[in-house]
This record gives C-alpha cells, sequence and structure tokens, in this order.
C-alpha cells in the first residue's frame, strides 16, 4: 500500500513538473516583449541624443512595436492551428531574433523603425502562442499557476532590460543603446532550442486526429492516468470525436474548421459567445487603458518630474520599479489557484486605483510648485509608482492571459485569443505613443488622474461581469457563461470517419 501511494505522489510530482518545464519554455517568448519595453525606457535617452529625434519619434519608436505587433498576434491564429502550437512558438523566437539583429545595427531612425517592424511581428506571435500553448498543456488544478508565466516572464525581461540600461549606459554613446536593443536575440535563441524539447498541445493532436499522440502527452501532464484519460475525453467531446473511439488515429474532417470563426465571434454571435468575447476584450483594453506601459515605458521621465534629475539616480530607481514588479508577480502566480482568480483581480485594479491616485497628488503638488523641492511629494510619486506595479502584478497583470485563454471555446480560442492580444497591443501602443502628448496637453498629474478614472470602470466592469473560473476544466468554463455542450464542439465528424482510423 506504501509503495502505491508513493508511486502516486512520485507520478504528481513527475506531472507537475513536466507541466512546468512546458509552461516555462513556452512562456519564454514573453521575455523578448518585456525586455524591449525595459530596454526601451532606458535607451531612448540615449538613441534621442544619438540620432537627434524629437519627442513625437521617441513616442512612435516606443509604442509603434506594439501595433506591429497586430500583425503577429493575427497571424499567428491561424498559423497555430495550421502547424501546431510549437512550431508559431518556433516562428516567434527566429522573427524576434531578426527583429533584434536589426535594431542593434540601426544607423538612422528609418533603419530602426525597420527593425522595430520586424521585432514587433516576433512579438505579436510570441503574445498570441504562449498562453494558449499553456493552457492547453496544463491540467485544471494548476492551470492558473502554469497560465501567468507569460506576465512572468515579461516582467523577468522588463527587469532585464532596466539593468541593462544601468550598466550599459556607461558604454560610448553610439554603442551603448545598439547593444542594449541587440542583446534582446539572445533569449530567443535559448528559445529556439528549448522547443525542441516540448510536446505539441494535446487539444491540437486531437483536432488533427492523432489521439495516442494526445494521450501521450497528457498522461505525462496529469497526475494519474485516470485523469488523463478525463481530460483527453474531454477534448474528444469538443472535437466531435466519440467517446468510445479508442483508434490512434482517427479522420477528423477540417471542411469547415477556422469557416464562420470571424462571423461567430464578432458578427453574429450567439449571448454566451458575444458575453466571453466582450469579457476578454474588456479584460485587454482595461489592463492597458489603465496605464501601465506610461509608467514602465517612461519611468525615468516621471521620476525626472518628481524631482529625481541625475540620470543615474532615475535608472536606478527605474530598476527598483522593475524589481518591485517582477517579485510581486512571482506572489501572484503561487495564489492564482488557492484564491481565485477575481479576489486577486479586484484587490489588484483596486490597489491601483489608489496608487494611480497618490502619484497623480503627488506630480500635481510638484508641477504647480517647480521652484521647491518637496520631500514628501517626491516620496509620494516614487511609492506610488512601486505600489501600482505591484498590485498590477498581482491583478490585471497575470490574470488578462490567464482569464482570456481560458473562457473561449476551443474552436474559437486560438482567434479570439489573437483578437484580445491585438486589443492589448492596439491600446499598449496607443498609450506608448501618446503619453508624452498627453502630459503636455492636460499636465502630467492629469495624465494619471484620468488613467484613475479608467481603472475604476475596470474594476467595477470586473466586478460585476466576471465569473470565477479558478479549478474548473476548460469545457466548464464554458457553462458559466451560458454555452451549451453542443456550442463547445470544434468540429462534427463525417459519419463514415468516425471511429475509422486514417
Amino acid at each position: 500500500m506504501a509503495n502505491v501511494e508513493s508511486g502516486q505522489s512520485d507520478k504528481r510530482v513527475s506531472a507537475k513538473t513536466y507541466a512546468l518545464v512546458c509552461g516555462i519554455l513556452a512562456s519564454m517568448t514573453s521575455i523578448v516583449l518585456g525586455y524591449d519595453i525595459g530596454v526601451m525606457s532606458g535607451a531612448t535617452l540615449f538613441i534621442k541624443e544619438d540620432l537627434k529625434i524629437s519627442d513625437t519619434q521617441v513616442e512612435v519608436i516606443s509604442g509603434v512595436l506594439n501595433l506591429y505587433s497586430l500583425i503577429g498576434s493575427f497571424a499567428a491564429g491561424r498559423i497555430s492551428d495550421i502547424v501546431g502550437r510549437r512550431y508559431t512558438i518556433v516562428m516567434a523566437a527566429v522573427i524576434f531574433f531578426i527583429g533584434a539583429i536589426l535594431m542593434g545595427l540601426a544607423t538612422n531612425f528609418a533603419f530602426l523603425m525597420v527593425g522595430r517592424f520586424v521585432a514587433g511581428i516576433g512579438v505579436g506571435f510570441a503574445m498570441m502562442i504562449a498562453p494558449v500553448y499553456t493552457t492547453e498543456v496544463a491540467p485544471a488544478a494548476y492551470r492558473g499557476f502554469l497560465s501567468s508565466f507569460p506576465e512572468v516572464f515579461i516582467n523577468i525581461g522588463i527587469l532585464l532590460g532596466y539593468v541593462s540600461n544601468y550598466f550599459l549606459s556607461k558604454l560610448r554613446l553610439d554603442l551603448g543603446w545598439r547593444v542594449m536593443l541587440g542583446i534582446g536575440a539572445i533569449p530567443a535563441v535559448f528559445l529556439g532550442i528549448g522547443v525542441l524539447f516540448m510536446p505539441e498541445s494535446p487539444r491540437w493532436l486531437v483536432l488533427q486526429g492523432r489521439l495516442k499522440d494526445a494521450q501521450t502527452v497528457l498522461e505525462k501532464t496529469s497526475e494519474t492516468e485516470e485523469e488523463a484519460m478525463v481530460r483527453l475525453l474531454e477534448i474528444k467531446k469538443a472535437a466531435g470525436i466519440p467517446e468510445s473511439c479508442t483508434d490512434d488515429r482517427v479522420t477528423v474532417s477540417k471542411k469547415n474548421r477556422g469557416k464562420g470563426v470571424w462571423k461567430e465571434l464578432i458578427f453574429k454571435p450567439s449571448p454566451p459567445v458575444r458575453r466571453i468575447f466582450l469579457s476578454a476584450l474588456a479584460i485587454h483594453f482595461f489592463q492597458q487603458a489603465s496605464g501601465i506601459d506610461s509608467v514602465v515605458l517612461y519611468s525615468p521621465r516621471i521620476f525626472e518630474k518628481a524631482g529625481i534629475h541625475n540620470k543615474n539616480a532615475s535608472l536606478g530607481a527605474t530598476v527598483a520599479v522593475g524589481f518591485v514588479k517582477t517579485v510581486f508577480i512571482l506572489v501572484a502566480t503561487f495564489f492564482l489557484d488557492r484564491f481565485g482568480r477575481r479576489p486577486l483581480l479586484l484587490t489588484g485594479t483596486g490597489g491601483m486605483i489608489i496608487s494611480l491616485f497618490g502619484l497623480a497628488l503627488g506630480l500635481t503638488v510638484i508641477d504647480q510648485h517647480p521652484a521647491t523641492k518637496i520631500p514628501w511629494a517626491v516620496g509620494l510619486c516614487v511609492s506610488s509608482v512601486l505600489f501600482y506595479v505591484a498590485f498590477f502584478s498581482i491583478g490585471q497583470g497575470p490574470i488578462t492571459w490567464v482569464y482570456t485563454s481560458e473562457i473561449f471555446p476551443i474552436r474559437l480560442r486560438a482567434q479570439g485569443v489573437s483578437i484580445g492580444v491585438a486589443l492589448n497591443r492596439t491600446m499598449s501602443g496607443i498609450i506608448g505613443m501618446t503619453f508624452i502628448s498627453l502630459y503636455k496637453a492636460i499636465t502630467i498629474g492629469g495624465s494619471f488622474f484620468l488613467y484613475m478614472g479608467i481603472a475604476t470602470v475596470g474594476w467595477i466592469f470586473f466586478y460585476t461581469c466576471l465569473p470565477e473560473t479558478r479549478g474548473k476544466s476548460l469545457e466548464e468554463i464554458g457553462m458559466l457563461f451560458g454555452l451549451k455542450p453542443e456550442e463547445m464542439k470544434e468540429v462534427e465528424m463525417p459519419t463514415e470517419s468516425k471511429g475509422m482510423a486514417s
């Protein structure tokens, strides 16, 4: 009996470890986005001086990558359904590698924009595929833990970018920022190698009719063989494959796959699908519209406005922002499956609202007394920034990606997530490309009062519209939004193909 229990315990540990490794490797795609965001916050200080560009061009360089990523996001949704999640991750790594090299070699503003374009497409691929893959590999018991990894690695990337700024700022002016941008290619190399050890998504395998391969992956990522079989049966049911089918391979009709998805999502959605779609769009919108990229991309400028005029001190404070952001995303990762999505989302957003008020108040007081140093206001600004990124990291930061990748039915997931990512990157691009112009128009304090108002509306929406999904299978989550079992199917198998090996 003891041996049996020991064997079961070993199986649970092995399954969790394997799923953990898969989640880590997939989520490494997010480092490239995080690094780009973090490093650009400091690199623009030196790019502006070296290339003699304007504040408007600084805004464009900072935010345009997010708009370029729309191309990659939309393309990745369809490509991942065709070639699989794993090879889509490879494509993300290769594209970003090329983009980082181009940025590092840039000799002028136009050349730099070409590099931003290529890197942006790679970022779009990465942002779409990482949460989808991780969600489809992870069992329900710790899906939130594993699905939050993309946000964890974004924060690690941001911190690495800030640290890179701090140390490489001591290089020659025309060399420092190029090295900062160029070494972003390194994570892409490690990712390309790591993908060789990753399995394909079991849900994608089932949709290709590769039932035996899917079962093998599920057995490696489930704590018991019974759990693996239950997960396989749920996926088969969603894919329209009879539960009684035990063939290793079957022929799954692809005649209508992908067709009608956009119609069902956007033009003629059922009430449950409309609710799912609007929930996904809203959580992505509020994540970015609450101003996180203004803080992350422009923290050196914010600290300068707060009265920290020494460049090294400003970059040092920015490193502290990255450190706090990374620590608290790790905290959130361990509590997502213990406390649930709603408590962390509501607590995090509430904390963001209070922090934004403190930051807006401190900046307004400093702005109104330009000739006077006000220590308490400076302290309020710095502490408010740190609290803001901390609360973001325990709430909207990870839960946006976890929640969006959970709620779509299987046939709509890739495209639904890609639209959510597209909106996320659009809002990020808008925020990044307008912040300097915004604070010049309504003052920097006024800008953060505006973000506070948007975050407040977001909190109200989250409280009234988003159900808890903790611990539920992906198929059960659909029922929370009112989907019927037949509405969660991917395809119907042709009568002559059901149960037949191909």
